[in-house]
């Protein structure tokens, strides 16, 4: 695994080297740092979509919930960075899971939850988020992969609550 993990990494890395990609690679970190992007399409989502406002507060709660889970793991793990010299700055020094990977799954799976739009928008621009990291070279592949599975599974387990909840204020 640790062989295939660092192949992958290069042959990603490597394509940092045309600078079109990398101008995206960066500007996608950029935005996804701190989860910022799904945030923000949450809270857009919530004052564009009347109807569905609590659906959209409750699924950028899991969003941001999913984030600091991955921060959590984060310090628990402590896996450094790869050694590759990064395109971008990085918030801290630990790599596994990817907190990106982490809010954008977590986005892909709550957001497109809620619109036909969400299920055909947000998951390809989640996957670009994942794969920016590994062109950025601040992720080795199994932390990205690592961080789309916790982002998804704890938007998973929040989705009954996210969907559920204007049921039951409707009932009152």
């Amino acid at each position: 695994m640790y062989e295939m993990d660092h192949r992958l990494l290069t042959a990603l890395r490597d394509t940092g080297q045309h600078p079109g990609i990398a101008a995206a690679a960066r500007t996608l970190s950029f935005c996804g740092e701190h989860g910022a992007l799904w945030l923000a399409a949450g809270l857009a989502g919530a004052a564009l979509d009347k109807e569905r406002r609590g659906a959209w507060l409750r699924g950028t709660a899991l969003t941001a919930g999913a984030h600091l889970a991955s921060m959590g793991v984060k310090r628990l793990v402590r896996r450094p960075r790869p050694q590759a010299e990064p395109l971008v700055r990085t918030a801290g020094r630990h790599s596994f899971p990817s907190s990106h990977a982490t809010s954008a799954a977590a986005a892909a799976v709550a957001y497109g939850a809620l619109r036909p739009a969400g299920a055909r928008l947000v998951p390809p621009l989640a996957a670009a988020m994942c794969v920016s990291r590994l062109v950025v070279g601040v992720h080795y592949p199994t932390d990205v992969a690592a961080g789309a599975a916790l982002g998804a599974v704890t938007a998973r387990l929040g989705s009954r609550w996210m969907l559920a909840a204007p049921a039951r204020e409707a009932a009152k």
